[in-house]
């Protein structure tokens, strides 16, 4: 995964937008503040001030998942005797380092983290201990869950403190296991406890964060009652697995997807060898992966599968358990991405996640957890991915200087955009409509970069993946990189938009629905009713047309028809392409539907999301 300078200051550039709340590293270290002293179940606390908030970080919420525990569902962490300070961050999870994920820049492509990190952190408004008790004050909570393929990411890359300070709100992030060591589904592995089974470990990560906050969260002046869960892309995924699992319900009151999707892995998929002719499993697997510790230089792939069912499943186990992480991820060294090992995530297992697709489950309103949800996207989402494609943009050592087509990228974007509003918003919204779950929809189109040193953001960016970040969490201090994106020219309205956008989110934790916001100053955020009114809510600056409500419809029929009857495509391979690129995500019926329809063969490339 080696990368060339160039390349790793645009990634740097790009990752630090994701975060829009990247922690310093140069940051001086932080000064206990004895007004933060807590008491939580495993022990005392002392945190510290952070702007007008409090900080507690590096809480451990579950034992080391490491040796034995590796693969295994959490379990709770040990108590500590005398006062933890809660100073500093807890390791990263194991992944391939990626400032996408957060990991310092000149690590890009070495393995980062460590087995030990099951931590959160906690950003409240700042009160004394007393305060809290006398007042009896209680504030909602916001649960972040990070995205990043469920590959890369960690809690530290964020900074709740100006939205807890500014909305009177809880913020907590927090890490759960990545890639292999999250998400590894494999008969060896099977235990007496049905969940070290169910290969969800990434996930039940997240169920035992959120107990923990259930029964902790009173001591930083949450209200336990009050508790929202809110992620991007992966983060937003792993959301819906939330929403579906039958070990959820009462964990939390309400979410917010921020271009996340329905999509999971099955039992064959993570499970079956990639060549199996019934039900073909993912090119890695687990059966894969056991395969790889046996291949060596006398040993084929034919070889090796045969010596991989010699062995028994205690074999097979203790094999893989006393992997060192570097030599685990060493077996997906060719199946990496920006975003770290092709591993399958999010296993329909019939214990931890249903079997059915979660759309389905969807249909079911007996079979979900029932809460008000707010879902999202952005309106360039593509293009965060788009620009890294020497085939989309002129590059010079490894930096984007403008598109190579601009009617090609900005078709491309639109309908890689439109597909991703389909799969995250318009086809859970309509089945939470049904069953009668209250849901609010919004589009986010800030795309005021501008041009910076001739290099025309706003055209090869725009309102792409990720960059609403820092808008919901209200902090642009990026580090040395931050003015390439925010800076004086669009402060105003950025500024604006921002608080608007952290009104809506704090008010939907509080009200359980967005209305005008925590001040009810804005627009007033009508809930989505699809094809009988409003549909979604525009967020963009006064410039950009404003914060307004949206009665636009589109099914997937409708975005297919339109991509059909599109003239401005040149011929029908382009038009082909375009629809592969935006479309791969879909079921497999519906793909060789639509494949027909357009005149395009099945099967596509994926150069492009």
């Amino acid at each position: 995964m080696t990368q060339s300078t160039g390349r790793c200051t645009l990634v740097m550039f790009l990752a630090l937008a994701l975060a829009g709340c990247a922690s310093r590293e140069d940051a001086p270290t932080p000064q206990a503040d004895p007004d933060s002293l807590r008491q939580v179940a495993q022990g005392e606390l002392i945190g510290f001030a952070l702007g007008d908030a409090h900080a507690w970080r590096g809480i451990p919420f579950a034992a080391p998942p490491r040796d034995d525990l590796r693969w295994r569902a959490p379990r709770p962490a040990e108590s500590w005797a005398g006062t933890r300070e809660a100073l500093h961050f807890g390791n990263a999870c194991p992944q391939i380092a990626s400032p996408l994920g957060g990991a310092p820049e000149d690590l890009t492509g070495e393995l980062w983290g460590d087995e030990d990190c099951l931590f959160l952190n906690v950003y409240a408004p700042q009160r004394s201990q007393e305060a809290l008790r006398s007042d009896n004050e209680r504030f909602p909570v916001l649960v972040w869950i990070h995205g990043g393929g469920n590959t890369v990411g960690h809690s530290g890359f964020y900074n709740g403190a100006p939205l807890a300070a500014t909305q009177d709100v809880v913020v907590v992030t927090l890490n759960y296991r990545l890639g292999p060591l999250g998400w590894f589904l494999h008969p060896a592995l099977d235990d007496t406890d049905v969940r070290d089974a169910s290969g969800n470990y990434g996930t039940l990560d997240l169920l035992h964060a959120l107990a923990w906050i259930r029964d902790n969260i009173a001591a930083f002046g949450g209200d336990s009652e009050r508790v929202v869960v809110f992620g991007e892309s992966a983060g937003g995924t792993n959301i819906f697995s939330l929403l579906v699992s039958p070990l959820a319900p009462g964990l939390f009151h309400g979410a917010i997807v921020q271009s996340g999707g329905t999509a999971s892995a099955s039992v064959a998929q993570a499970l079956n060898y990639r060549d199996d002719p019934e039900e073909p499993g993912a090119n890695f697997s687990s059966r894969e992966i056991v395969l790889r510790t046996f291949l060596d230089a006398t040993c084929d792939r034919s070889c090796a599968r045969e010596r991989a069912e010699r062995e028994d499943s205690e074999t097979i186990a203790a094999r893989l358990r006393s992997l060192d992480a570097a030599e685990l991820f060493a077996l997906y060294r060719d199946g990496e991405s920006l975003l770290g090992p092709a591993s399958p995530t999010v296993i329909r297992d019939g214990y931890v996640l249903p079997e059915r697709d979660f759309l389905e489950v969807l249909d079911d309103p007996d079979a979900f957890v029932n809460v008000p949800m707010i879902l999202g996207t952005n309106r360039d989402e593509p293009k965060i991915f788009m620009v890294f494609a020497p085939e989309n943009v002129v590059r010079l050592a490894g930096l984007p200087l403008w598109r190579r087509d601009a009617r090609r990228y900005e078709l491309q974007a639109e309908y890689g955009a439109l597909a991703w509003q389909l799969r995250g918003v318009t086809e859970p919204a309509m089945r939470l409509r049904d069953a009668e779950i209250p849901v609010w929809a919004y589009r986010w189109d800030w795309d005021e970069q501008g041009r910076r040193f001739g290099i025309n953001l706003s055209a090869l960016l725009g309102a792409a993946h990720g960059l609403e970040i820092p808008f919901v969490f209200g902090h642009w201090d990026v580090g040395r990189l931050s003015g390439l994106l925010f800076h004086n020219r669009n402060r105003e309205g950025r500024e604006a938009l921002s608080a608007r956008m952290m009104a809506y989110w704090a008010g939907f934790a509080r009200y359980l629905d967005p209305g005008r916001g925590t001040d009810g100053g804005g627009p007033l955020w009508q809930p989505w009713q699809g094809q009988d009114g409003a549909t979604f809510i525009h967020l963009d600056t006064e410039a950009g047309g404003g914060i307004r409500m949206s009665e636009e419809h589109l099914s997937h029929a409708d975005v297919i028809d339109r991509l059909a009857n599109d003239d401005r495509f040149e011929d029908s391979e382009e038009r082909c392409r375009v629809f592969h690129s935006s479309f791969r995500f879909g079921a497999d019926e519906r793909l060789y539907a639509d494949a027909e329809r357009l005149g395009c063969s099945p099967a596509g490339s994926s150069a492009a999301p």
